[in-house]
C-alpha cells in the first residue's frame, strides 16, 4: 500500500521528468534547414505594439536586431510581419516605421499587415517571398520564440535560419523565464499532438 509521502514523491518525480523531457525537446529543435550565411530577405516576426501605438520593448529589440542583420549584409530586404492582432495598431507598420527611424531605406522594407499569429506570419511572409522570387530567409524573433517559429517555418518550401534578438532591456528575468516556459509548453504540445488544423499551414 502506497503511503501518502511515497505517492507525493512519485508524482513529483514524474512531474520533474516530464518537465525535463519537455525542456530537452524544446532546446533541441533545429533552428533552420540551411547553413547559408546570406539570404534573400530578413523576416522580423511581430509582437504587440504599445496601446498608444509606439513600438513596445520586445518589438524594438526584434526590429533593431533585424536592422543589425540588414547592415551586416545578411539580406538586401526586410519583411516586417504582423497585423492588428492585439489592439488597433498594425504591428508591421509600427515595426517598419521604427526601422526607417534607424536609417533603413523605406524601399528595403515590405510590410505584411494581415497576420494574427506566428503561423500567419509565416504564411503571408512566404507568399511575399514567392511573389518576389525569393527562396531563403533569416527569421528574426525573440530567442524564446525561435523553436516554435522554426517548427512552423519548417512546413514551408523555403530555406530558412532562425536568429535571436537579445534580451529586452528593462524587462527582468521573470519575464524571460515566463516566456521560455510558455514557449516550451507550446512547442511540446505541437510535438506531441501536431498543429491544430488551419488553412495557413501546408
Amino acid at each position: 500500500m502506497w503511503t501518502m509521502k511515497a505517492l507525493v514523491a512519485v508524482l513529483l518525480a514524474i512531474a520533474v521528468l516530464t518537465l525535463a523531457g519537455g525542456a530537452v525537446a524544446y532546446a533541441t529543435i533545429p533552428l533552420g534547414n540551411t547553413n547559408r550565411h546570406a539570404f534573400d530577405v530578413i523576416i522580423v516576426l511581430g509582437y504587440p505594439t504599445n496601446s498608444d501605438g509606439s513600438a513596445s520593448p520586445v518589438e524594438r529589440m526584434r526590429v533593431l536586431e533585424g536592422v543589425r542583420e540588414y547592415r551586416r549584409g545578411k539580406a538586401p530586404a526586410l519583411i516586417m510581419t504582423g497585423g492588428a492582432a492585439h489592439n488597433k495598431y498594425i504591428e508591421a507598420a509600427t515595426m517598419a516605421d521604427y526601422a526607417i527611424a534607424q536609417g533603413v531605406p523605406a524601399r528595403a522594407i515590405l510590410r505584411e499587415e494581415k497576420a494574427q499569429n506566428t503561423i500567419q506570419n509565416a504564411w503571408y511572409s512566404v507568399q511575399m517571398m514567392q511573389a518576389h522570387g525569393w527562396r531563403s530567409a533569416e527569421v528574426v524573433s525573440s530567442r524564446s520564440h525561435l523553436p516554435r517559429a522554426s517548427l512552423i517555418f519548417a512546413r514551408f518550401p523555403v530555406e530558412y535560419a532562425m536568429h535571436g534578438a537579445p534580451n529586452t532591456d528593462g524587462i527582468g528575468w521573470f519575464y524571460d523565464c515566463a516566456a521560455f516556459v510558455s514557449e516550451a509548453r507550446s512547442t511540446a504540445r505541437i510535438q506531441l499532438f501536431g498543429f491544430i488544423p488551419t488553412p495557413y499551414l501546408p
